[in-house]
This record gives structure tokens, sequence and C-alpha cells, in this order.
């Protein structure tokens, strides 16, 4: 009979959350946590990220002005939160 080896704890943290299918809400949550240094700390003084549907991120401005410039930036923020999340969780943004 064979004995078998322990599992390191992370491997068998990785493997509960891929199970229970829980990696995009993580990768969610990483998202918010990580905003500031994503965005930068300008953009981040006025939007924050308030929750993702189905690929929408959705973000309150607190002045219009910006709202309209990061209108203008979206794509280029979709790029940076994608590219540091090393996956796609955000297909469109919505600013409010």
């Amino acid at each position: 009979m064979k004995t078998r080896q322990p599992k390191p704890m992370n491997s068998v943290i990785a493997d509960t959350v891929r199970h229970l299918g829980l990696g995009p809400k993580l990768k969610q949550y990483e998202m918010f946590e990580r905003w500031p240094s994503i965005v930068g700390k300008q953009i981040a003084k006025t939007a924050q990220p308030v929750r993702i549907e189905k690929g929408k991120l959705f973000v309150k401005v607190t002045q219009s002005a910006w709202r309209n410039e990061l209108i203008f930036l979206k794509r280029e923020i979709i790029e940076k939160i994608n590219k540091a999340m090393d996956q796609e969780i955000i297909k469109d943004i919505i600013f409010r």
C-alpha cells in the first residue's frame, strides 16, 4: 500500500478555490484592493470601484469633470486592470 505525501498548504488552498469556482471572485476583490496602484493615485482620489457585474466595472466618480476625462481613458484603464490581474476580468467600465 502506498502512502501519500502531504501536499503543501498553498496547493491545497489553490485546489479548493478552483474546485469551488471562487477564482474569478477573488481576482475581483484583489482588483479593488489594488485599484490605486493600477490607475494611479490621482484617479483613485476621485474614482472608486463599486462592483463588477458580468465583466462590467461600475465606478463612482466624485467630480463630473473627472468623469468626462475617465470616459476618454476607459480603454487604457481596462487594459491596465486586465494586465495587472493577468487575465481579462473587465470588459467595460461604467462611470457614474
